[in-house]
C-alpha cells in the first residue's frame, strides 16, 4: 500500500512484490489441481494489474487471459486510487523485465469508455462516482457479472477498501484473500448475498482480521443526504 496519496496510480513497493510472491506460492497449493474453468478479473489499476500478473502467471501461462473490469477499482477519487489509460500502463516487473499490460495476457476489451475518469459530472453521477449509492451499485454491478459468468473459479484482485467496505464487509491485509460463494437464499445484509469459506476466515494467507464492518461504512454520504433532503 502506498502512504503517499498524491503518487497517482502507483505501482507496487518492493514490499508488495515480495507478498505477491507468497501470495503466489499459496494459490498454487491451493488451486493448482482445480479441474473446472477459470477466470481472472482485475481492477485496471496498475497495483492490482501488476499482482495478478505475479501471483497469478502460473494461470496465464495455461492460456486464461487477465480482464480488466473498472467496476472492481479503489473507492476513493484521490491520485492514488485514480487509474491510468490502458495504452500508459508499462512498466517494471521486478526492476529488470518489462511489463506491458496488453494482449493476448491482458484484456482491456471490456473498460467502461469513462475510465479512468472518476470526477466529471457524467462519470460521478453514472458509475465511479466517490459516493455511498455510487460505490455500492458499482459493487452490486461487478457482482452481478461475476455471478452470469459461466466460469466454476474466478481470481478477482481487486482493493481492500472496497471490497470491505462495499462488496464483502470483511476486512483484507495487503495480498490476501478471501473465498466466497454466491450465497441466494443468505441475508448477511451484503448487497449481493455471499457465503465465505470458513478457511479463510482470517483470509487465505491468515494475514487478515477476522472482523467484518457494515457494507456501506464509511462511505461518503450522496450530495443530498449532506444536505438533508
Amino acid at each position: 500500500m502506498c502512504s503517499d496519496h498524491s503518487i497517482p496510480d502507483p505501482r507496487l513497493t518492493d514490499l508488495g512484490l515480495q507478498q505477491c510472491a507468497q501470495l503466489r506460492q499459496n494459490l498454487v497449493q491451493r488451486f493448482s489441481s482445480f479441474e473446472g474453468k477459470i477466470a481472472i478479473v482485475a481492477s485496471p489499476m496498475m497495483r492490482t494489474l501488476q499482482t495478478a500478473s505475479l501471483a497469478a502467471d502460473w494461470l496465464v501461462e495455461r492460456g486464461i487471459k487477465i480482464e480488466a473490469d473498472a467496476d472492481w477499482q479503489e473507492n476513493s477519487d484521490k491520485p492514488c486510487d485514480t487509474g491510468s489509460p490502458p495504452s500508459h500502463l508499462v512498466l517494471l516487473k521486478d526492476n529488470h523485465t518489462k511489463i506491458q499490460f496488453t494482449s493476448p495476457s491482458f484484456d482491456f476489451s471490456a473498460i467502461h469508455p469513462l475510465w479512468p475518469d472518476k470526477t466529471s459530472s457524467p462519470a460521478a453521477r453514472s458509475r465511479f462516482g466517490y459516493t455511498r449509492s455510487a460505490i455500492l451499485n458499482r459493487a452490486q454491478r461487478a457482482l452481478e457479472k461475476l455471478r452470469q459468468r459461466p466460469e466454476d473459479l474466478i481470481f478477482v484482485f481487486s482493493h481492500s477498501a472496497f471490497m470491505r467496505t462495499a462488496v464483502t464487509s470483511w476486512w483484507y491485509f495487503n495480498a490476501d484473500y478471501r473465498i466466497f460463494e454466491f450465497d441466494d437464499e443468505g441475508k448477511d445484509g451484503a448487497v449481493v448475498p455471499l457465503r465465505m469459506d470458513q478457511s479463510t476466515l482470517e483470509g487465505g494467507m491468515g494475514w487478515s482480521w477476522a472482523k467484518r464492518v457494515e457494507v456501506g461504512y464509511e462511505l461518503p454520504d450522496d450530495p443530498e443526504e449532506e444536505n438533508g433532503s
